[in-house]
């Protein structure tokens, strides 16, 4: 079946769908349709993470100006001053005092380097493992985790994108099952699921009885064995509208003073949205806060950016912890690439692309907290020890779930791929058993 015929057929089940049951089915296509399986899974011992929440610093987030500071290089650190933690001898950018004061949970990854040097690309191999090619579109990190350890709960969609575009939900070779479900702005959770005053119960059950009708009559005329994927989309998309857990999207219903605590904003209310949601067992979550192009006027941009960073985070860390859910989420920040150390003068104080040297942070999933795992040189230009690929990062999300890295999925064209290609998991940063 072509991906032409694959879109057609999930169109004309989204029209039934509005047709018939008054309600849209969109947020849950992805989810609901069924793929062949691809080889064998195998699990592993490694951290407690249930569930994964990536906090995606898209556009390249500044690590001199973040979480690697170069206090006594003034011609590279520039403006930003640099502050204690509550760890001795880790030390983040003035823009991060509420984070400073968690870092006994955190491990600083401070040797990231890529070989992509461009947004789209760095992009698709940090959510992916894999390089982009031309021929083939490999399943992201979250469709990975559902792929190799399936939902933790059957009611609600399994894997979440807040904030990010709609290519950090695709499958790719997997198949629509495994594709998450993206949401723009987190006020608005599932948008055209079954509610109250849109469709009452009785007239709800008369719609569905009609599109078993219909479906049977279908079924009888053609006789295809894909047709049956139907039946498999509308029983999953019927259990999710009708689920208690539907509510996990709502983030409207959490206390002002909760709300204000992450910062009343489309990332502070992702970071919200995706405590509730791992909460309510989805297992992967992805929240985006985008905005860290800062070619021009880098120090005002990485401020701005780092004003809701600073807030979401934290609260995030901390109200996990408090529900007793940071030992089993694990928290991953991370950018495409970083930016370079030396200062653009004719940019207005800007930095530009730089994936030779970056940041990434990790917490809870069983990660030991108050590290730094990684050098780089006095400017934050080379990684000097234990350097860590965005390959490496991935298997070690791998790893935290309890998930082998290596472990070879076959795709469609029969071509072998892993979750971390051929990433090694970063084992040692995990708490000793």
């Amino acid at each position: 079946m072509s991906q032409y015929d694959e879109l057609t057929r999930r169109a004309f089940v989204a029209k039934a769908a509005k047709s018939y049951l008054g309600v849209s089915l969109a947020p849950f296509l992805g989810a609901a349709l069924t793929s062949n399986s691809f080889g064998q899974v195998g699990g592993i011992d490694g951290g407690s993470a249930q569930s994964v929440i990536f906090l995606n610093m898209s556009g390249g987030m500044s690590h001199i100006d973040t979480f690697d500071p170069k206090p006594k290089q003034k011609e590279v650190q520039g403006p930003v001053n640099v502050i204690d933690t509550n760890v001795e001898g880790i030390q983040l950018s003035q823009h991060l005092s509420q984070t400073a004061k968690l870092a006994d949970k955190l491990c600083i990854i401070n040797s990231m380097s890529s070989k992509q040097g461009a947004h789209e690309q760095g992009q698709y191999q940090m959510h992916r493992s894999y390089p982009p090619r031309g021929t083939i579109v490999h399943p992201t990190m979250g469709s990975w985790a559902l792929k190799m350890k399936g939902k933790l709960n059957q009611d609600i969609p399994g894997f979440v994108s807040i904030g990010g575009p709609s290519s950090s939900v695709s499958p790719g070779f997997f198949g629509a099952k495994q594709a998450g479900v993206p949401i723009g702005n987190p006020k608005d959770g599932l948008k055209n699921v079954l509610r109250p005053d849109s469709v009452t119960s009785h007239d709800f059950e008369k719609r569905v009885a009609l599109a078993d009708v219909l479906n049977q009559n279908f079924h009888e005329q053609f006789k295809h064995p894909m047709i049956g994927e139907y039946n498999e989309l509308f029983e999953e998309a019927l259990r999710i509208m009708k689920s208690e857990d539907i509510k996990a999207f709502d983030v409207t219903k959490e206390p002002e003073a909760m709300k204000a605590k992450y910062g009343k904003n489309h990332f502070g209310l992702g970071c919200l949205l995706a405590r509730r949601l791992v909460e309510h067992k989805v297992r992967y979550v992805e929240v985006t806060l985008g905005g860290w192009d800062s070619h021009y006027d880098n120090f005002s941009t990485v401020e701005a950016r780092c004003q809701i960073l600073d807030k979401a985070y934290a609260a995030l860390l901390q109200d996990l912890e408090s529900r007793g859910l940071l030992e089993s989420t694990l928290v991953v920040l991370s950018t495409e690439f970083g930016r370079t150390p030396k200062i653009v003068e004719n940019h207005k104080l800007g930095r530009d692309h730089y994936p030779a040297a970056y940041s990434s942070v990790l917490a809870g999933g069983g990660i030991s907290g108050g590290q730094k795992y990684g050098v780089t040189d006095s400017k934050g230009a080379k990684v000097k020890e234990n350097h860590v690929s965005q390959k490496d990062l991935n298997a070690t999300i791998a790893h935290s779930l309890g998930i082998n890295s290596k472990n070879i999925l076959t795709s469609p064209s029969g071509r072998p791929f892993s979750m971390g290609h051929d990433g090694k998991p970063l084992e040692r940063l995990f708490k000793k058993a």
